[in-house]
Order: C-alpha cells, then structure tokens, then sequence
C-alpha cells in the first residue's frame, strides 16, 4: 500500500450564502482537487450566533454546508488562499493528513 502525505481542507458555511454549485465548479474543473465530499449539517452556528436546524417545525433553507477536500500540502493552500481572496470565504481549516491507497503495480496475479 502507497502512503503519501497530503492536507485536508474544510470549508464551512451555509446554504443560503448560494455558493456550494460555484465552490464545486472551481474545485473540480479549475483545479481538480484530488477529491471532494458534501456533507448537509442537521444543526449548527456560525459567528452570528443564530442556531439553524432541519427540524420540521422550523425547517431551514439555510442548512449548515461542509465541503471537504484534500489534495498535495502546496495546491490546497492555492486553492485556499483563492477561496479565501476570490470568494470571500473566511471559515477554512486544514490539516496535515496521509492518503492510503493501493499501489496499481502490484502483480494480480499473486
């Protein structure tokens, strides 16, 4: 198995800022990050401090967002940095990670 060092990056925000289709677009067409994950919050505050759930009787258009993504240590923190100067994003984290995959060399026949 192939190991190789890489950072995983998240992006948090909200539904109704409208921008998950254009975040999506530059990850995967223009920079064609390795790989990227959605994940739809049920509940969760940001800065502002209002509390926003998918519970029926207040069901919310304006869901928490999560995208995650990971790639080599120096594309994401372009990637990043871009997000962050071209997009206005402001809550990113990152952090050192190792991907774990199977190395295609190894004999099928073994």
């Amino acid at each position: 198995m192939a190991t190789q060092s890489v950072t995983l990056a998240r992006i948090y925000l909200r539904e109704g800022e409208h921008l998950l289709t254009k975040i999506i677009t530059f990850l995967h067409e223009e920079e064609q990050v390795s790989g990227v994950t959605v994940l739809q919050g049920m509940m969760g505050f940001g800065p502002d401090g209002e509390i926003r759930t998918s519970r029926l009787l207040d069901l919310s258009m304006d869901l928490p967002l999560v995208i995650e993504f990971y790639d080599l240590p120096e594309r994401v923190e372009k990637v990043i940095h871009h997000l962050q100067t071209h997009m206005g994003l402001s809550h990113v984290v990152s952090w050192p990670a190792i991907s774990h995959s199977i190395d295609t060399a190894i004999n099928k026949n073994t």
